[in-house]
C-alpha cells in the first residue's frame, strides 16, 4: 500500500521500477548481441592466409625484397586480425585495399618532390654528386638531368670526377657537347677529388648555376673505392648526393643502396630502366628499410626521359 507524504500525496515505490529497466537493459543488449553476431564477424587468421599468399607471389614478383615483403605482410595480417567487420564484407577486397594504404603510406612518408630549382635559389654554385655502380646508366642519367635544369634555365656544368673507368669521360663529352654545357675533365688515374674541386671553383668564378659531379663505380665491395668517395664528398661538399640504381637489378640493388648508405649517405635515389617492363619494387624497399626516397625515373633513352616520381606512378604498376 502507497504511503502517503506530509502533503496528502502518494509516494511510489522505485524499487520495482529499477529493477524492470535494469531487466529491460540486459535484455535488449543481449538481443542486440544475438543480432551483431549475425550482423559482424571477427577476422581470424585463417580467413586471411590464402589471400597473404598470393599477395606475397605478387609482392616478390614485382622486385620487393624477401624480408620486406615478408614485415609488410607480418604488419598486414597485425592490422587485420581480431578486427570485426560486417559478414557481407568481402574480406579479399579488404585485405587488397589495406595493403594498397599501407604501401602508399609506406611511399608518402619517405617521398617528396625535389625542386632543385627552388634550391639553387638559395645557393649558388648548387652542387649534385652521382654515385652508382657500373651498368646502372649513371653517365646518361648525369646527361638528363643535366638536360632537365637547362630547360628550366639554369647554367650547368659537369665534373668528369670518375678518372678510374676506361672512356668514362669520353662518354659524358658526347652528352656535354650535344647539350652544349662544358665539362670539366682531369687524367685518367689522377686524383678525382681535384677534377671536382675545379669544377666547383670554375662555376663559382663563371657564374654558373648548378655543378654536377659523376663519380667512379667500380664495384661496391671495391675497399679502394670507399675511401675515395669518402674523400671527393669531403672535399666537394654536395647540397644533394643521389644514388643511381637500376631497376631491373631486384634485390642486388637494394645492396647497393645499403653500402652507399654507409659510405656516402647520400639524400634520395634514381631509378632507371623503369621503362624495360618494371614494376619499380625496389622503391618500396627503399623507402621500407633505408627510408630514402626514390626522386626521380628513368622512363626511356632521350634526354627528356627523366621524370619526378611519385607514389601514385609505382601504386598504379604494382596494382594494375
Amino acid at each position: 500500500m502507497p504511503e502517503k507524504s506530509s502533503e496528502g500525496k502518494v509516494s511510489e515505490d522505485t524499487t520495482s521500477y529499477s529493477l524492470n529497466t535494469e531487466g529491460e537493459k540486459k535484455e535488449k543488449e543481449q538481443r542486440f548481441g544475438f543480432l551483431n553476431f549475425f550482423k559482424y564477424k571477427e577476422i581470424k587468421e585463417d580467413d586471411v592466409s590464402d589471400i597473404v599468399e598470393e599477395l606475397r607471389t605478387e609482392l616478390l614478383e614485382s622486385d620487393i625484397s624477401y624480408d620486406i615483403t615478408e614485415k609488410i605482410l607480418e604488419d598486414l595480417k597485425s592490422s587485420l586480425i581480431g578486427k570485426k567487420i560486417s559478414r557481407r564484407e568481402d574480406i579479399e577486397e579488404l585485405v587488397k585495399d589495406s595493403l594498397k594504404k599501407s604501401i602508399k603510406e609506406i611511399l608518402e612518408k619517405n617521398n617528396s618532390y625535389l625542386d632543385v630549382m627552388e634550391r639553387v635559389k638559395i645557393k649558388r654554385p648548387y652542387v649534385v654528386m652521382f654515385f652508382g655502380v657500373n651498368g646502372v646508366g649513371k653517365t646518361t642519367t648525369i646527361a638528363k638531368f643535366a638536360y632537365m635544369l637547362k630547360k628550366r634555365g639554369l647554367k650547368v656544368i659537369v665534373a668528369a670526377a670518375d678518372t678510374f673507368r676506361a672512356a668514362a669521360q669520353e662518354q659524358l663529352a658526347i652528352h656535354c657537347e650535344k647539350l652544349e654545357i662544358p665539362l670539366v675533365r682531369g687524367k685518367y688515374g689522377g686524383d678525382p677529388a681535384s677534377v671536382a674541386f675545379d669544377a666547383i671553383q670554375s662555376a663559382k668564378s663563371r657564374g654558373f648555376d648548378v655543378v654536377l659531379i659523376d663519380t667512379a663505380g667500380r664495384m661496391h665491395t671495391d675497399k679502394d673505392l670507399t675511401e675515395e668517395l669518402k674523400r671527393i664528398v669531403r672535399i666537394s661538399k654536395p647540397d644533394l648526393k643521389l644514388l643511381v640504381l637500376d631497376s631491373l637489378a631486384g634485390n642486388d640493388a637494394l645492396e647497393q643502396a645499403k653500402y652507399f648508405e654507409r659510405v656516402v649517405d647520400y639524400d634520395g635515389v634514381i631509378l632507371t630502366k623503369i621503362d624495360a617492363d618494371t614494376k619499380g619494387g625496389i622503391a618500396i624497399s627503399l623507402a621500407y628499410e633505408l627510408k630514402k626516397p626514390v626522386l626521380y625515373i628513368g622512363i626511356g633513352q632521350t634526354y627528356d626521359d627523366l621524370i619526378p616520381f611519385t607514389p601514385e606512378w609505382i601504386m598504379e604498376r604494382l596494382f594494375s
